[in-house]
């Protein structure tokens, strides 16, 4: 993070957009939870994003950034189908391992955040009008 002047704004916008991919991961989850095709290795696998923290040693101050979005290692479910038009020859589809659940938990809990770091700059922003108006 050389010549990057870290503040409370910059940290802040970092981690929206950490969390606006965390969002939109579990939104492609999600419209991919009933995904089926006609091999295992064709099947839809859930992403993830994975988070890094950066500290920067001048200011002490950290931030997020989004290091990479990662494929998660889950087995695709094997449904017996035969009327499906992508079924193998023993009438097997498979179907995308997405917990619905656990995603839309990730979703509510990235958009939490959202709102969190929006209310954050806010503040920060009023803080600052406040000050300046001091007399």
């Amino acid at each position: 993070m050389a010549g990057t002047d870290l503040n409370i704004f910059s940290v802040a916008g970092r981690a929206m957009s950490a969390q606006q991919v965390r969002m939109n991961t579990a939104a492609s989850n999600l419209a991919n939870a009933s995904a089926v095709a006609g091999k295992e290795a064709d099947a839809y696998r859930p992403i993830k994003a994975v988070f890094a923290t950066q500290m920067d040693k001048a200011t002490g101050l950290a931030t997020v950034n989004v290091s990479s979005v990662v494929r998660a290692d889950a087995t695709p479910v094997r449904q017996h189908d035969p009327g499906n038009p992508l079924a193998d020859e023993n009438g097997d589809v498979w179907a995308a391992p997405v917990d619905e659940s656990a995603e839309m938990v990730e979703m509510l809990d990235s958009s939490r955040q959202y709102q969190n770091l929006v209310e954050t700059l806010s503040t920060a922003k009023q803080l600052m009008l406040d000050t300046i108006r001091m007399k």
